[in-house]
Parts: C-alpha cells; structure tokens; sequence
C-alpha cells in the first residue's frame, strides 16, 4: 500500500482509539472500535483494492496504532509503498518501508477492548458537504464554546450549525448549492466539539463528508479514503440536553 493511503487509514482509526483489533478477510480489512467513554466509534473497511498486492489466510490481530505510525513515518514520500508480512506463530508483523525492514510486536487482539455492536439507525436527515465547510463549522464554533448543535431543518431545507458561549454565538447556515446533496428531515442535536474536532483532523482535502442526523440521536459521519478504496464510518453520541 502507498504510505499516504495508509497514513489516511491509520489516522481515520487513531482518532478514536491507540490501539485496535484489525480483522483480516480476503477481500478487505476491517477496523472497528469505540474509545474508552463509549461516545465514538468508528467502522473502517480498506478494501483490497488500496493495496498493490493482497493475500491473507484471514483471522485477526491487535496492533498499536502509535508505533504503526512511527514506523510508516520512516517512509520519504507519499507514494512510497508499505509491504507487510504476518507470522502468526511469532504474533509479530515485518514491515518493509524503503530499505529499512522493522519488525512489530503485535498485541493479542483479546486484550484489547471488544470492538463495538454498530447501531443499525434509521435516521431521517442527511446532508452531504465538502470537508472545509463541516470543519469551518467546528473551527467556528470552537471559538465560543466547548459543544455544539448540529440541526436539518426540513421545512426550508438548511443545515444549521450552531453554538452558543457565555457571551459569544455562531452560526452556519447552508442550503442549496452549498450542500453536495441532501434528504431533508427533522434533526436537532447536540454534541461535544472535543470529539468533533478530533475526528475532523482525518478528513483529507477535497473530501466530501456525508452527515446523518436525527432527534437527540448518534451523527453518522461517512466519507472515503485512499481514491475510494477505503471507506470509513464516525458515529459520535449526542449530549442530551436536560429539560
């Protein structure tokens, strides 16, 4: 696999956890994991086709998301490629990047935290945008406060993007040709820009990010990875307003 593909996909799952169970099929790899508060989760699937070459027995292993990423770092470019070669016997991965060849301890999947259940939700908004215009909003909106509100009104058909601080406010409105596409419904909640912004920092360039929204439910966001081979999933919990 071409480094920047890899440091896309590596970066997508170390927003959420350091360290993650990764399954291997013969048509892709799977990552799914919740962190530890149990407020977001994320469900990767790298496809073989972000890979030169792909041949596995299948079966899982556990892998340390950090020193992953400091041993792709060694790399000089972006298109440089990443072989990987797994002993099952020794748990340990051989990694070739360049002329340098590292060996990695893996971790025993079954020490790490059972990966998450993916809620199957029926949610009735969705709104599709390019990535400067969902991270405008989190940019923004961390200015003035620590949470934020994410609404679809379906009546006159925006998406609103709204926080509100001790003496400051913000607001982003976006309808028509701002949005990529849409499925107008009723959506109104909030959430904690903490994991907004972290899970923003993966979305590459020129990205369009698909939001699914409901009432006081989890936001699904979606978008693709590595010239579309790489598909991942962000569900983050709503914080529920008290009466």
């Amino acid at each position: 696999m071409e480094v920047g593909h890899l440091q896309e996909v590596i970066d997508a799952a170390h927003a959420i956890v350091d360290e993650c169970r990764i399954h291997l099929d013969t048509d892709e790899l799977v990552i799914r994991a919740v962190d530890p508060a149990n407020v977001a989760m994320i469900d990767e699937n790298v496809s073989a086709d972000a890979f030169e070459a792909y041949d596995t027995d299948c079966g899982e292993i556990g892998i340390n998301l950090e020193r992953l990423d400091e041993v792709v770092g060694i790399a000089d470019n972006n298109d440089d490629l990443v072989q990987f070669d797994l002993d099952p016997k020794t748990r340990k991965l051989d990694v070739q990047v360049n002329a340098v060849e590292y060996t990695l301890a893996l971790i025993d999947p079954e020490s790490i935290r059972a990966e998450p259940d993916i809620p199957d939700l029926d949610l009735p908004a969705t709104v599709s945008m390019d990535e400067a215009e969902f991270k405008r909003a989190i940019r923004a909106a961390d200015m003035v406060s620590d949470h934020i509100t994410l609404q679809v009104d379906e009546r006159e058909e925006c998406f609103i993007a709204n926080a509100e601080g001790d003496t400051d406010d913000v607001d982003l409105e976006l309808s028509g040709d701002d949005l990529e596409d849409a499925d107008w419904g009723s959506a109104y909640s909030l959430f904690s820009l903490e994991y907004l912004k972290d899970l923003r920092k993966p979305i590459p360039s020129d990205t369009v990010v698909r939001m699914q929204l409901g009432e006081e439910f989890p936001i699904k966001l979606t978008f693709e990875l590595a010239d579309g081979a790489v598909d991942v999933e962000f569900m983050v919990a709503p914080r529920i307003q008290s009466d």
